[in-house]
């Protein structure tokens, strides 16, 4: 009943004839997939061998080969080192910086083409997914640059039994990584998770193998992690980043949310100043990731830094330690960092730098600002060949002072100078010194009741050991009051004798004089103690320049250390002849209530 519908004796020769085919494609491809697995699991591990020269071996379960999906399923994967092969190498110094092992549970390359490998010996597939596979690297620092032996390309050693190998698109999701750095004097080791890795047209044939566009034979490789989070080893920081996505074609690293931030207790762990980062964003161009990769080096054109603050805090309990603190200049911490460097440019675009810090003496806390700084700068390397070329690097840069006076400032740093040698000049252009108050105030206990600054100008030459230059600064009607703390009602009042000494014989109140008058410049010397910053000698030897400039000399400095000293003599003078009346009165009360009572026990004898 049910074949009824075929009533002509042609539609039963074609249904017989479709479902014989049918029976033999089903039966071939059986056949083909039983006789095919054993092969291609043979051509894999060989393929592997050979293109590694024995150092990688690869082990699976079983291999099935789906004729009809045009699919290969690779079950329990285990890509791993030959630790005898890696220890010859080491011993003959051929050895590689970087092991790989890879685990994953299900391979599966899409849409193959058996018939290609075995007629033609051409591998090729259209894309092969791993997924959640558990990856481990391990880095010891075997070479520093690349041998001069000529190693035999990937294609010459499996051009014996392939022509060529092709993958169209390699997908990598949910990765598992983990990177063991044995270079430095302890372990260090790195757990990524939340990665993806998609590497495009991967070819692997006689032209390719010295096509300088590719890298590791592929067009492009690109590599997205996400929700980054790391605590740095001693556990005083948190670095998180949003998103982290690189690009071998274009070469470009991009980085999107990244914060460095203190522990709650951090002041508890450490005796060092505190500081938080944020960056919207990070873009290196031209990033050499194969030097990278190979040998740690970081090389790029330009690095771009996009909005963001740094915000540094001066630890309150820092104890003084007298050590020379010349790591501090940031061309030899560059040095110090024992990091092969390059970076031709970096560009940095509206970021705030804001440093801080609590006076004990007065009990508040005050900050300095440097508000949409952008600029850039120039030559930041330690490598050797490039040091050789340009040994300068310069940064020129534009930022707001208390997000107020527009700042110019240019820095040279000589990179392979032992004395560290510097230079810096700058302008800092109108504003009212009334704006800076919110810094005075707290952390030097000054107050500015009037003033308009015209143009602060410096132009310093040091390094570790002396700074010598000058500063003029030109300012009209300053007037300024000296403040002291009030310990019970917690705030700053005003110092009125000294305030008057000051505005009155020390503090000039303009720069000129008078108009047409010369104005007042300050030659400056300073002499470094060894224990003084970078930043901190800076500061120090403009302040020694603004002193003059607004008539503050060192003959008027000591003679307000004298009145200085005098009022304190006054004072504890005072203090001593008013315990002396209140001692006297006491005493006098005390003779009176003695005197009253013998009055009324007398009184009472009566």
């Amino acid at each position: 009943m049910a074949l009824n519908f075929i009533k002509h004796t042609w539609q039963k020769v074609v249904l017989i004839s479709l479902l014989s085919l049918a029976a033999l494609v089903l039966l071939a491809a059986f056949i083909i997939n039983w006789y095919w697995s054993p092969i291609l699991e043979g051509k894999v591990k060989t393929a592997v061998t050979e293109g590694t020269d024995g150092l990688y071996k690869i082990d699976f379960a079983n291999a099935d080969l789906n004729i009809l999906k045009g699919e290969i399923i690779i079950y329990d994967i285990h890509f791993r080192p030959d630790t005898a092969v890696y220890n010859r190498q080491k011993k003959q110094k051929t050895a590689p910086n970087n092991l790989t092992e890879l685990r994953v549970k299900r391979l599966v390359l899409s849409h193959i083409h058996p018939f290609k490998l075995y007629f033609k010996k051409i591998l090729d597939f259209d894309q092969i997914t791993l997924s959640a596979p558990q990856i481990r690297v391990s880095y010891q620092k075997n070479q520093v640059k690349d041998t001069t032996i000529i190693p035999r390309t990937p294609w010459q050693k499996i051009s014996n039994s392939l022509k060529s190998a092709h993958v169209g698109r390699i997908l990598l999701n949910d990765i598992q990584f983990r990177y063991d750095d044995y270079s430095g004097k302890e372990l260090a080791t790195s757990h990524l998770k939340d990665m993806d890795v998609r590497a495009d047209d991967l070819l692997i044939d006689s032209a390719t193998q010295t096509d300088r566009s590719r890298l590791f034979y592929c067009r492009d490789i690109i590599t997205h992690l996400r929700n980054y989070k790391g605590r740095t080893s001693d556990g005083a920081y948190t670095y998180t980043v949003n998103s982290l996505k690189l690009s071998t074609r274009t070469s470009q690293l991009n980085a999107v949310g990244m914060d460095i931030t203190p522990d709650k207790n951090y002041y508890a762990k450490s005796k060092k100043d505190r500081f938080i980062i944020h960056l919207d964003s990070l873009q290196l161009n031209h990033f050499d990731f194969l030097a990278y990769q190979k040998y740690k080096s970081f090389s790029g054109s330009s690095l771009i830094l996009t909005k963001g603050s740094l915000n540094v805090f001066k630890n309150p309990n820092k104890s003084k330690i007298y050590k020379d603190k010349i790591k501090s200049f940031p061309h030899v911490a560059l040095y110090n960092a024992g990091v092969d460097v390059k970076v031709d440019t970096i560009l940095i675009k509206h970021v705030d730098i804001i440093y801080g810090e609590l006076n004990k003496k007065s009990g508040k806390s005050g900050a300095i600002s440097f508000n949409n700084t952008s600029g850039q700068i120039l030559n930041v390397t330690t490598n050797k060949i490039a040091l050789q070329n340009n040994n300068i690097s310069t940064a020129d840069l534009t930022t707001y002072f208390l997000n107020k006076g527009r700042l110019d400032i240019h820095f040279s740093f000589n990179l392979t100078d032992k004395l560290a040698s510097y230079t810096y000049k700058g302008k800092l252009g109108a504003m009212n010194l009334r704006d800076i108050n919110s810094v005075t105030m707290p952390l030097a206990m000054v107050k500015v009741t009037s003033g308009k600054l015209k143009e602060f100008t410096f132009n310093i030459k040091g390094n570790s050991r002396v700074s010598n230059g000058r500063v003029q600064l030109l300012y009209n009607d300053l007037n300024v009051k000296l403040l002291k703390a009030d310990t019970v009602q917690k705030t700053l009042k005003r110092k009125t004798i000294a305030s008057l000494y000051v505005n009155v014989f020390i503090v000039k109140d303009n720069n000129p004089d008078a108009p047409g008058d010369t104005p007042r410049l300050a030659n400056v010397v300073y002499k470094r103690p060894i224990d003084s910053p970078f930043w901190g000698t800076a500061w120090k030897t403009l302040l020694a320049g603004i002193k003059p400039n607004v008539g503050l000399t060192e003959k008027a400095e000591q003679a307000t250390a004298e009145l200085t000293k005098k009022n304190l003599a006054e004072k504890l003078d005072r203090k001593a002849r008013k315990a002396e009346r209140i001692k006297k009165r006491a005493e006098r009360k005390r003779l009176r209530q003695l005197k009253e009572a013998q009055e009324a026990k007398e009184k009472a004898a009566e």
